[in-house]
């Protein structure tokens, strides 16, 4: 019978202890002496760098995630999940960047109640640590707002998906931005009228389509302002009037098919209508609009996009209308 070769890991079968001892030793606690001895990645030397030794635009972290404070328009506060995304830029000559002190410098000041100046702080104190020349941050949560019903007078919570972003460029500028999806539903103006022309001349019964619909809306900030997430949800409201119920009985249901009779709107007419209702804010300085009818007449969506035409501001390069799925 062969010996057995001995494990690296794992004890043999013919009882040969591991050449290498596996044990967490839960006592031990490094003094500065000890740490001051552990290796530093960023004190590699140059080729130690793989690939092309050019700058990268972006690196970082995506979705940690950690409870944060957030005013509402009226004052009060919401604790709310947040999943925070922040990245740097680096330069060709460095190996890397120690993803521990982007989060590590966010919650020196998790416990402050969010706003825009404090993003700002954030974004500096990445600048300063990390020794870079651009910072990115995002934070993006689910955001609570009572709606009331339409004629039932009941209460329930309707949640937006929002984000604030901030971008802290190698100038010294500094650029603040809202994402905000809008949840509606979209009657067909062309279906309603061949369904009452069916009624009208055959006496035949028909049912206009409609469906869920989604808008994206990015905007920025002007330097100075402040334009609160209820802002944005009015103003999505008062443009396109459907937005999506959360209690209903039977008189709301009947009032919300009121509702989509009385404002039919294609996927063209839903931009047009944001786009005239952002555009008047003065606390708005560029705006992206971006909306999609996932059609029950088809397989697939209509989907249209808007933009306020600042030079050099955004454009309509918009293709990822499969996030706005809801």
């Amino acid at each position: 019978m062969s010996k057995k070769k001995p494990m690296y890991l794992h004890r043999s079968a013919d009882g040969v202890p591991a050449r290498i001892k596996r044990a967490y030793d839960r006592k031990f606690r490094p003094a500065p002496a000890y740490r001051d001895t552990l290796p530093d990645m960023m004190e590699a030397a140059h080729d130690a760098i793989q690939g092309a030794n050019v700058p990268i635009q972006q690196v970082g972290v995506h979705n940690f995630r950690l409870p944060l404070k957030f005013r509402t328009k009226e004052g009060s506060q919401h604790t709310l999940e947040a999943s925070v995304t922040g990245t740097v830029s680096l330069e060709a000559e460095h190996k890397g960047i120690n993803m521990s002190r982007i989060v590590r410098s966010f919650y020196d000041h998790k416990d402050q109640v969010f706003t825009g100046e404090w993003m700002g702080r954030i974004l500096k104190t990445y600048l300063n640590k990390i020794e870079s020349k651009d910072a990115r941050l995002k934070i993006s949560f689910s955001y609570p707002m009572l709606q009331r019903s339409l004629r039932s007078n009941l209460e329930g919570y309707q949640y937006y998906q929002v984000a604030f972003e901030g971008v802290m460029t190698r100038t010294g500028i500094y650029r603040r931005f809202i994402h905000f999806d809008f949840v509606y539903s979209s009657a067909c103006p062309c279906s309603a009228e061949l369904a009452e022309h069916a009624r009208d001349r055959r006496a035949a019964y028909g049912v206009p389509h409609s469906q869920r619909s989604k808008a994206r809306i990015i905007l920025e900030e002007v330097e100075g302002k402040k334009i609160w997430i209820e802002d944005v949800q009015a103003h999505c409201l008062r443009a396109l009037e459907t937005e999506t119920q959360v209690m209903v009985k039977r008189e709301d249901e009947q009032a919300f098919a009121e509702l989509n009779g009385a404002h039919l709107k294609f996927v063209e007419d839903a931009a047009r209508l944001l786009y005239k209702e952002f555009d008047t804010d003065p606390r708005i300085k560029d705006f992206q609009i971006a909306c999609s009818h996932l059609e029950s007449l088809h397989s697939h969506d209509a989907v249209s996009v808007i933009c306020k035409g600042v030079p050099g501001g955004f454009t309509a390069d918009f293709m990822a209308f499969g996030s706005l799925v809801c």
